[in-house]
C-alpha cells in the first residue's frame, strides 16, 4: 500500500510520467549507486605543448625562445653552470652572498641603487640568485621597455662590480639567518634529515656558519664570476611577446662575439649516509614532534622513476593516499603525514616519510609508520589505488605546464642536466604504462625500514615513551658555533 502511494505521488510530481515510469523513478532514487559513478570519463588527450625554439651559438651558449603573445611582456632567465656544490667547505654560503651581491652590487658604471631606480621607473626587474648547482640572472619587463631592460641585464651579466658595502649587508643578513635557524622545529628536521642522508659535510646538506660567511671576500666573488660566467656555461631562455627570428638576431648581436671560457666541471660528490637507527633532537619549547624516516632516493634517469611516481602518490602523496587515510584519518595521529622516494635531477634524492604529531603520540606514530611499510608487503598497492594515483598525477600534470613559460623552464632543465628534450612529452606515457606489478616491485626494492634513519625533533620529556624503547638513540647537537673573534656582536649575536 505504501509503495503504491509513493508511486502515485511520483506521478504527480514528475509530470508526463506513466505509473510505471513513476515506480521506476522512485526505485532509482533508492539505488545506492551514485549517478556520478556512471559518467564515462574520456581518455586524456596526448600532451603536445608549444615547443620553444632551440639555438646554439658558435661560442656554446644555448638559447631557447618561446613566443607567447597573451600579454605584452618579455621575460628571460640565464642559467649558469656552477653553484654551491663547487664551493670549498670553509666558504659555505658563498653562493648566497654571490647571488645577492651580483645584483645589489651594481655594475662598473652604475650602482645597484641606481639600477633599482632605473628599473622601477619601467616596472621592470633584473634579479640574480645562487643555488646548489647553478646561478641565475633574469629579467622581466614590458615589451616596449625590452631594449632598455635588456641592456641592464647584459651589463649585470658581464660587468658586475660586487661593491664592498653590499657584501657586508648580505653577510649581515646571513648572520641573522644563522642565529635564527633553530627557531622552527620543521626547519631543524629538514636540515638534519639531509645531513643523515648525505653526510654533514656534503654540499647537498652542509650549512653556512658565522665563520664560513665571514671568510667570504670580494675577491672570492670576482674570481667565481670570472671562473664560471662564460657563454658555453649558459642556457638562456626567453618567453613573451616577440618575434622569434628578430629575438634571435638581437641575442646573436649581444652574445655572438663573447668568447668561450673554461667549461664548468662537475665535482664528484659521494653521499655518506648515517647508519640506520634513531636520531633525536630535543626541542623543549614545542608540543609536537617532527618525525622523518630517511634514506637515499634515486635520480630521474632511473628506469623505475615512473613506477616510483605512482607509488609515491598512492602511498604518501596526498589526501587520498594510504598513509594519510590510515595514520591521519583513521588513527588520528598526525597533523601532517606523507612522503615517498625522492628523485633528483643529477644526484640521488631523499627517500623521506614524514609525520607531524603531538608529543604524547610520538612513539605510537613511529609504530604506525612502521606498520604502513610492513603492510606494503602483505597488502600491495591495489588496482583502485593505482588508478586513483595515476588520475591524480595526470590530471594535475596539465596545471604544472599550463603556460609556455613553465614548458620553457622545464626544457631548460632538461638541457642543463642532459636529459632528452622530449622527456616532458613522454612523462604521460610513462605514467600510463605503470602496472600494479611495477609498483609492487619498486616498493619492495626501495622501501626497507631496516635501512632507514629515523629522526625525531620534539620535546623529549613529553613523549609517550622514551625513543630508546625502540632501539639505540643518537642525540644530535644542533648548537650554533660561536662567531669568530672580531665579528661585531650586532652582526651575528650567538644565542
Amino acid at each position: 500500500m505504501k509503495r503504491a502511494l509513493f508511486c502515485f505521488l511520483a506521478v504527480i510530481v514528475v509530470v508526463g510520467f506513466t505509473v510505471g515510469d513513476g515506480c521506476a523513478w522512485a526505485q532509482a532514487q533508492q539505488t545506492p549507486q551514485q549517478a556520478w559513478q556512471q559518467i564515462a570519463i574520456p581518455k586524456l588527450p596526448a600532451f603536445h605543448p608549444a615547443q620553444p625554439k632551440r639555438i646554439e651559438l658558435p661560442n656554446g651558449m644555448v638559447v631557447f625562445l618561446q613566443e607567447d603573445h597573451e600579454l605584452p611582456t618579455i621575460d628571460g632567465t640565464a642559467r649558469i653552470r656552477g653553484g654551491e656544490q663547487s664551493v670549498p667547505a670553509n666558504k659555505t654560503g658563498l653562493m648566497d652572498v654571490y647571488g645577492e651581491v651580483w645584483r645589489t652590487g651594481g655594475t662598473k658604471t652604475q650602482t645597484g641603487d641606481q639600477l633599482d631606480d632605473y628599473l622601477e621607473q619601467r616596472a621592470a626587474k633584473v634579479e640574480t640568485g645562487g643555488g646548489g648547482d647553478a646561478t641565475t640572472i633574469s629579467w622581466s619587463c614590458l615589451k616596449e621597455d625590452f631594449d632598455d631592460v635588456f641592456r641592464v641585464f647584459e651589463d649585470v651579466l658581464k660587468n658586475p662590480e660586487f661593491r664592498a658595502e653590499k657584501i657586508e649587508i648580505a653577510q649581515k643578513g646571513m648572520y641573522d639567518g644563522i642565529s635564527r635557524r633553530n627557531d622552527e622545529a620543521s626547519q631543524i628536521a629538514g636540515r638534519e634529515a639531509a645531513k643523515l642522508v648525505y653526510g654533514a659535510n656534503n654540499p647537498y646538506a652542509r650549512v653556512a656558519e658565522y665563520a664560513t660567511v665571514a671568510a667570504i671576500t670580494r675577491q672570492d666573488l670576482i674570481e667565481w664570476h670570472a671562473r664560471y660566467v662564460h657563454p658555453n656555461n649558459i642556457i638562456l631562455g626567453v618567453v613573451g611577446d616577440f618575434d622569434a627570428a628578430k629575438m634571435e638576431a638581437r641575442l646573436r648581436l649581444a652574445f655572438g662575439a663573447w668568447p668561450r671560457g673554461e667549461a664548468a666541471g662537475r665535482p664528484e660528490i659521494k653521499p655518506e649516509p648515517a647508519k640506520p637507527g634513531y636520531y633525536q633532537v630535543d626541542k623543549t619549547d614545542v608540543n609536537q614532534s617532527n618525525i622523518q624516516m630517511v634514506a637515499l632516493g634515486i635520480t630521474r634517469r632511473n628506469p623505475d622513476y615512473f613506477a616510483i611516481s605512482v607509488l609515491n602518490e598512492a602511498f604518501g602523496g596526498g589526501f587520498s593516499s594510504r598513509m594519510f587515510g590510515d595514520i591521519r584519518t583513521s588513527k588520528g595521529l598526525a597533523y601532517a603525514v606523507g612522503g615517498g622516494v625522492g628523485a633528483g635531477w643529477d644526484h640521488d634524492g631523499m627517500l623521506r616519510l614524514m609525520v607531524s604529531t603531538k608529543s604524547k603520540t610520538t612513539i605510537e606514530s613511529i609504530a604506525a609508520l612502521d606498520e604502513e611499510i610492513d603492510d606494503l608487503d602483505k597488502h600491495p598497492i591495489n588496482d583502485e589505488e593505482i588508478k586513483r594515483a595515476k588520475d591524480s598525477i595526470l590530471n594535475s600534470f596539465v596545471f604544472r605546464f599550463d603556460s609556455p613559460e613553465k614548458v620553457l623552464q622545464e626544457k631548460m632543465a632538461y638541457e642543463f642536466y642532459g636529459y632528452p628534450l622530449d622527456f616532458l612529452e613522454n612523462f604521460q606515457k610513462g605514467i600510463e604504462a605503470v602496472t600494479r606489478e611495477d609498483v609492487a616491485k619498486v616498493a619492495a626494492k626501495y622501501l626497507h625500514r631496516e635501512k632507514m634513519a629515523v629522526l625525531v625533533v620534539g620535546n623529549v620529556a613529553e613523549f609517550d615513551k622514551p625513543l630508546s624503547s625502540l632501539g639505540s638513540v643518537t642525540k644530535l647537537d644542533i648548537a650554533i658555533p660561536a662567531p669568530p673573534p672580531g665579528l661585531m656582536p650586532e652582526q651575528g649575536e650567538h644565542p
